[in-house]
């Protein structure tokens, strides 16, 4: 039997999708996942391969005061090797879990490139969390090691655990934090280590990240990802960019989230591209654009909230070197897209995936766009639309992945398998691990909680809990989380509908649409707005929303109460539609009106 060589083996798989850039039909058509063998591991078999005697630029970061780092690939490959024999040589092994609690600094990718070598399991952590979320973070996640920069490690004090503190940057800490931190490694003496290579000892199954989910409906569920799930599986999110080699690629996202190992990590790196990284301390649109055109970045991938702000600011000058451009994290309206074509003469192409997989269905180069479509299913992925009543695929339902249970050649997760013997007992690879692995860009489950798992792949399919429409063409529409869609008279109502059409209102700026209890309609579509700058949170103001709704929706969805209200979100920043349900429900359990909101019946006129 002939072995698999993974860096040949992953190779040729980019080098087909690359090679089919712009003719997304073949693509989606010939490309089949690669066998990489039970031996995968990104970081030594592609990242140290593209970076062997490779002195172009792969990460450059900019900072508000002008100043700047880059690091080419070879220099990078060097200093995680080196991070990777100090961290080794302090007592970090493979199956220990390390929260990375770093912003967007060099070290972040030195430590993740180290730990991928050393088979330690990538914690991303964003450093908004607070010392409570933070306790819950290291119990269920079983934390070895924290990393972190002063003002963030000293959050810790407060942290319970079995744990190590790495200091990131403790040098610079004021001579409080520096004394706190007594105890914690200095992260500045891995450059005395040796850079020797690091011997590579993961199966391709072992798990490389765990993520805890946006918990927009609940307690953060611990996702688990493998040395394939995520690192191989991005080829379908480097499909989704367009990025090519040589490119500079810049994307808006922080630290700690799915989307940043995304397209800040593996996406442009699969091909070898420049990662750029434009720092600021509040976001500032004028910067951005001014950076995208100063740096002549290809590729910028960016959540509707940006995209919009830029719209706001009327920023109507296409950055030179601009080719692709993207959304994510939510379904982007109509509205932005066509202003941004009209500006710029570029289509912004949306992708929609989740924390527990890689990109899935997304609008490819060379795709003719339906505006507000999220697109098709990209290289690699079957989805399909299951019917939640039926149970049968549907031309609306929620969007599944089919699932092949068992085990891969590659081997699996399951206790017992040839990964399991070195396993550090109770970590995410020692217990309650699933026992399907396909398909390839899919978590292998939810760590600690087989019930989640089991709920997640009921029925031989991943359910994602998101609801689409398929159009004659394929493609597919995003209608609303399981969750939020709610009826009104009978009338299924998708909150996303109405939010797009309200955003067309000057007035608003967000928008968030949950169903009010109503003892006649069964619910009525309220909406929740952010205003924009200058708009007074008034009866003119609420009169004007109302009326725009009227205009632009259909009766069954139309908007009949609205509040100005600051909307509660995750820490990602996307908006919890549970707290505003259960604020409605309990005001309609006590029989009372809530003061602050405006409804039809206040404005002869409007009714009816």
């Amino acid at each position: 039997m002939t072995e698999i060589d993974p860096t040949t083996a992953f190779f040729a798989a980019r080098d087909q999708l690359l090679e089919l850039a712009g003719d997304p039909d073949r693509a989606r058509a010939e490309f089949t996942w690669p066998d990489v063998g039970p031996s995968f591991n990104w970081a030594h078999d592609v990242f140290d391969a593209i970076a062997e005697g490779n002195d172009n630029v792969a990460l450059w970061i900019a900072e508000e005061d002008g100043s700047e780092q880059k690091i080419t690939f070879a220099e990078l490959k060097r200093r995680s090797d080196q991070v990777a024999n100090w961290l080794r040589g302090i007592g970090a092994r493979k199956g220990d879990v390390a929260m990375l609690m770093l912003g967007n600094r060099l070290e972040l990718w030195e430590i993740m490139l180290a730990a991928m070598k050393l088979g330690v399991v990538i914690l991303p952590t964003s450093v908004v969390l607070g010392a409570h979320e933070l306790v819950d973070r290291v119990e269920r996640g079983t934390v070895s090691w924290v990393f972190a920069a002063p003002e963030d490690a000293i959050k810790f004090a407060e942290v319970p655990g079995n744990y190590r503190g790495v200091g990131v940057g403790l040098e610079a800490g004021t001579k409080d934090q520096r004394a706190a931190l007594w105890e914690w490694f200095h992260y500045e003496e891995s450059r005395s280590a040796g850079t020797g290579a690091v011997p590579k000892r993961t199966a391709s199954t072992d798990p490389a990240l765990i993520y805890f989910t946006s918990g927009t409906t609940s307690l953060p569920k611990i996702v688990v990802h493998s040395h394939t799930s995520y690192p191989l599986g991005h080829l379908t999110t480097m499909s989704w960019i367009g990025v090519r080699p040589g490119d500079i690629h810049l994307v808006i996202s922080a630290p700690g989230w799915g989307k940043h190992a995304w397209s800040a990590f593996y996406g442009p790196w699969h091909v070898g591209a420049t990662i750029f990284v434009a720092n600021y301390a509040r976001f500032d649109a004028e910067f951005l654009v001014s950076e995208l055109d100063r740096v002549g970045v290809n590729t910028f991938c960016a959540p509707p909230t940006v995209w919009r702000m830029l719209i706001q600011r009327k920023l109507d000058r296409k950055p030179r070197a601009l080719r692709e451009v993207m959304s994510a994290g939510e379904p982007l309206n109509p509205e932005v897209i066509a202003r941004i074509q009209e500006w710029w003469g570029l289509e912004i192409r949306d992708g929609y995936g989740q924390t527990e997989t890689t990109a899935l269905i997304g609008n490819m180069p060379g795709d003719p766009l339906v505006p507000g479509a999220m697109g098709r299913p990209l290289p690699g992925v079957d989805a399909v639309l299951i019917d939640p009543m039926t149970g049968e695929e549907a031309d609306e339902g929620e969007v599944c992945l089919r699932i092949v249970e068992g085990e891969s050649a590659a081997g699996s997760l399951v206790e017992g398998s040839s990964a399991a013997g070195s396993r550090a007992e109770g970590s995410p690879a020692a217990d309650g691990a699933p026992t399907w692995i396909s398909p390839i860009n899919l978590t292998p489950g939810y760590y600690g909680n087989p019930e989640a798992t089991a709920r997640a792949t009921e029925g031989g399919v991943f359910h994602t809990g998101d609801v689409a429409q398929r159009g004659e063409d394929g493609v597919l529409t995003f209608v609303g989380r399981t969750d939020d869609i709610f009826k009104s008279s009978d009338f299924k109502v998708s909150p996303f509908e109405v939010e797009s059409a309200l955003l067309e209102h000057a007035f608003v700026a967000e928008a968030a649409v949950i169903g009010a209890p109503d003892p006649t309609r069964l619910n009525v579509t309220k909406a929740y707005v952010a205003l924009a700058a200058g708009i007074d949170p008034d009866s003119d103001a609420a009169r004007a929303v109302l009326a725009h709704a009227r205009v632009v929706l259909p009766p069954y969805m139309r908007v009949r109460r609205v509040e100005f209200f600051e909307l509660p979100k995750t820490t990602s920043g996307k908006i919890r539609r549970v707290e505003l349900r259960q604020r409605e429900e309990a005001a309609y359990a006590a029989g009372e009106r809530i003061a602050s909101e405006w409804r039809e019946e206040d404005f002869p006129g409007l009714k009816g």
